[in-house]
């Protein structure tokens, strides 16, 4: 190389300091990145069909782990929830919740009446829907009734009675994969 060639000083310390800024932006994003997903919102894979059609075999979602924490937002009738299976906390489950604490849940041949009014439930298509009746269940204090909308199979509250609050540890709000079901959680 003849000396007209070589990089200049202000040159090579222009190319460091730029690798310098771009390896700041790069450490700071993946900090972003892994106080998101460990604060905020998980990707989790579907794992079964007793939440058909809403969310389907192998799709990934996520869940907003934030939602519940810290009192800041509250369980809704109709929130897709994950939570921790009572009978086996080593087992993640994901369903829909239909009673809330204190609410009176029965179903009568496949209908879920929710304090003696049958409950409007758009998600659960009619070949979906079973005929099983299930006595009247009032729902303790911060626990909830949840159900799959694939009724014919889904294990739940039906089985093994409602969810305790402190195992419920977040919503369903993305699909993000595959792409063609890329959207929001209904």
């Amino acid at each position: 190389m003849t000396p007209e060639e070589q990089p200049k000083p202000t040159e090579t310390k222009h190319l460091l300091l730029g690798a310098a800024y771009w390896l700041r932006d790069l450490m700071l994003a993946v900090v972003i990145a892994v106080v998101i997903i460990l604060f905020l919102y998980q990707p989790v894979k579907v794992e079964g069909t007793s939440m058909m059609p809403a969310l389907e075999d192998q799709e990934r979602i996520f869940i907003n782990k934030f939602v519940y924490r810290f009192g800041l937002g509250s369980i809704e009738r109709g929130d897709t929830v994950v939570f921790w299976f009572p009978r086996d906390p080593s087992k993640s489950y994901i369903k829909r919740v239909i009673g809330l604490p204190g609410d009176m849940v029965e179903v009568v041949d496949g209908g879920v009446r929710v304090n003696g009014n049958p409950i409007n439930e758009p998600y659960v298509p009619e070949e979906f829907r079973d005929h099983m009746t299930v006595g009247r269940v009032t729902v303790p204090d911060d626990q909830f009734y949840v159900m799959g909308d694939h009724r014919t199979a889904s294990h739940d509250s039906r089985g093994w009675g409602p969810v305790p609050r402190k195992y419920i540890y977040g919503k369903a709000v993305f699909v993000y994969w595959p792409l063609d079901k890329l959207g929001v959680v209904r």
